[in-house]
């Protein structure tokens, strides 16, 4: 079955597609802040990243295919036409990517760029257009050899030639519309819809007058390295106490058998039960050295805790410590994580405890 997710990230307005099948998925336009995010929700849906494709070189943000690479090693794809360093992969029009039992369809769509890709998924039922075709919009023309004849033509010819009913995906929206079909576009579309001709479309878009996207002179040459950057360095909060994994809810975890070898006194650790007393005696018990303090009360007793220690929280499930986590954060505590699974799943891996009732 067809595993679908529709990403955003808010401060470039770029949604990022994920496709999975069969445990192999892919990613299509991926952002480099937002990359713990994708990795997150990955291995909470347990898919192996194949690859990422990106629909064109961005100016307006950068993207995380590198990075990616770097963590999963997935293979970065994107156009031929794009003059871009670091791809694994160069793609043309009709060639197919395939992930799991599925595939995704290759169609050149230059005028936005020379280099844009749309990418239809194999039963014709969706398709990733990019900027060459936006909701009831299109990608402007005026910049990174641009071209508003093509343009027409590619989004005529390769998008809007698609079945009615298939199901239409841009790169971006900035009023909060997520998709459209080619019925909608054909039918809507104030600029390459109905009877809009391409004299008609050239002459609108050679005249928008817009300013330049504010991080272009960052993304497009960090874009055509496929987001490598110029001198690697580690990344900025980056935890470094213990090896912890982003959950898709934003919320740094660590693991039972991560946390069960950093038990011991030189560790330094805070081990922080937010249960209510009943529990932290009950027949799960609590981990050896951990300290009892409710969550209820937790928000006017932060001032207890030692600022300059890192703090593992814990309760049954990991439901409430979740919780505690990000009360903790909100009061300047930085090095705090959740107990994946809680009491439950380390009773589960029998790990050690305290005072447990069989």
């Amino acid at each position: 079955m067809l595993i679908f997710r529709q990403l955003f990230d808010p401060t470039s307005s770029t949604y990022t597609y994920l496709l999975g099948d069969a445990g192999e998925a892919v990613l299509i336009d991926p952002v480099i802040e937002q990359e713990r995010r994708d990795l997150a929700l990955l291995r909470e849906l347990g898919l192996r990243l194949v690859a990422t494709l990106d629909t064109h070189v961005h100016a307006d943000h950068v993207t995380a295919a590198w990075r990616l690479k770097q963590r999963s090693g997935s293979a970065i794809l994107l156009s031929a036409a794009a003059g871009a360093e670091n791809a694994d992969r160069l793609l043309s029009q009709g060639d197919k990517v395939a992930f799991g039992g599925r595939y995704l369809e290759v169609r050149a769509t230059p005028g936005h760029t020379n280099g844009c890709l749309s990418y239809v998924l194999d039963d014709h039922s969706m398709a990733f257009t990019g900027d060459a075709l936006l909701i009831r919009g299109c990608g402007r023309t005026d910049f990174q050899q641009g071209s508003a004849s093509q343009l027409y033509r590619s989004v005529r010819e390769q998008i809007l030639s698609l079945p009615p009913a298939c199901l239409l995906y841009p790169g971006h929206d900035y009023r909060g519309l997520t998709v459209t079909s080619v019925a909608e576009e054909l039918r809507y579309n104030p600029r390459l819809g109905g009877d809009a001709s391409e004299a008609d479309f050239s002459g609108y878009m050679n005249h928008l007058g817009l300013p330049h996207p504010k991080q272009m002179a960052i993304a497009v040459p960090a874009n055509l390295r496929c987001g490598r950057p110029e001198q690697e360095q580690a990344e900025a909060g980056e935890p470094d106490w213990a090896p912890l994994e982003l959950s898709f809810g934003g919320i740094w975890e660590i693991s039972p058998a991560t946390l069960v070898e950093r038990l011991s006194p030189t560790a330094g650790l805070q081990l922080l039960d937010v249960r209510e007393p009943e529990e932290f005696e009950d027949a799960l018990g609590h981990l050896p050295g951990a300290r009892l303090l409710p969550l209820g009360e937790l928000g006017a007793r932060i001032v207890e805790l030692d600022a300059s220690r890192p703090i593992v929280t814990i309760c049954r499930s990991g439901a409430r410590s979740a919780q505690a986590t990000v009360l903790l954060r909100k009061a300047g505590l930085e090095r705090v994580a959740n107990l994946r699974g809680g009491m439950l799943r380390w009773r589960a891996e029998g790990l050690p405890v305290e005072g447990g009732r069989d």
